[in-house]
């Protein structure tokens, strides 16, 4: 798929998605993100520059961490996740729309740059951690979070089950930054230095089949493609995927292995 079409795909499903993410990852995704918070090392009155920033999960946390005396520009692709985070009303905080990729803020900048299970939907991640670069001042560090390998997490079945139906290409190299070795390759090759890599396996709580479903399906990369759904089709989608994380539920209650893997690097001084 070309990038600009791709782009495009992605700012559209994550519009629709968001009255369902918050809901339905929050708690699963805390853990992962907490780790991020750590590895960021933040300290206060610092300025950080969060991509990706979703319902603004991780960036309450920026905002507690750097205080009154720092700032957060928080940025997202989606206009309406950015809405959604704008109506946190963080003293603290700046939203605006603006892609991974191109970011539209002055170089050296920031003391951080920040991205919590983003990296994945760019359809050129490489660069979108050479804007982090960018944004970043000489000492500054950089923090990001994807999803780890396809076969380390229970719900990777979703993209085929949706693709069969609707050919969406949502997200065809999802899980290629999760790969051994590969985030840390993008960093290096973006001019990091002082690289640390945390993988770290989380088992992913779900309280019901609904729970689950609304979250996977409509509040996940596959959001858009969902839409174009009949509801026959939606239905038989749904049971396909509970089929496919079965031997995950006990009573009552899916509980669904993932991996995260974390990286922080420094830009080393001029």
């Amino acid at each position: 798929m070309d990038a600009k079409l791709q782009l495009r795909v992605q700012r559209y499903g994550w519009d629709a998605a968001a009255p369902y993410y918050e809901a339905g990852w929050q708690e699963a995704l805390l853990d992962a993100q907490r780790t991020l918070v750590r590895m960021s090392d933040f300290d206060s009155g610092q300025r950080v520059i969060e991509t990706a920033c979703g319902s603004g999960l991780v960036t309450s946390m920026i905002s507690d961490a750097v205080g009154l005396e720092g700032e957060v520009v928080a940025t997202d692709l989606s206009q309406k996740m950015v809405n959604i985070t704008d109506a946190l009303n963080l003293e603290n905080v700046r939203t605006a729309r603006m892609g991974a990729e191109a970011l539209d803020v002055e170089d050296a900048n920031f003391d951080r740059a920040v991205c919590a299970l983003g990296l994945m939907y760019s359809p050129d991640p490489s660069r979108a951690i050479s804007e982090m670069y960018r944004a970043l001042r000489p000492g500054g560090r950089a923090t990001a979070t994807v999803w780890g390998e396809r076969r380390n997490c229970g719900w990777a079945e979703v993209f085929p089950i949706v693709d069969r139906r609707v050919k969406s290409e949502v997200c065809p190299m999802f899980f290629a930054t999760g790969a051994p070795g590969a985030l840390r390759r993008d960093f290096e090759q973006a001019g990091f230095a002082d690289i640390t890599e945390h993988r770290q396996s989380k088992v992913l709580e779900f309280g019901s089949a609904q729970a689950l479903l609304d979250a996977v399906l409509l509040g996940g990369p596959v959001a858009l493609a969902v839409k174009r759904f009949d509801d026959e089709t939606l239905q038989q989608a749904g049971e396909e995927f509970l089929n496919s994380v079965a031997e995950f539920l006990s009573q009552g209650v899916y509980r669904i292995p993932g991996e995260f893997v974390t990286i922080s690097a420094q830009r080393m001084s001029v």
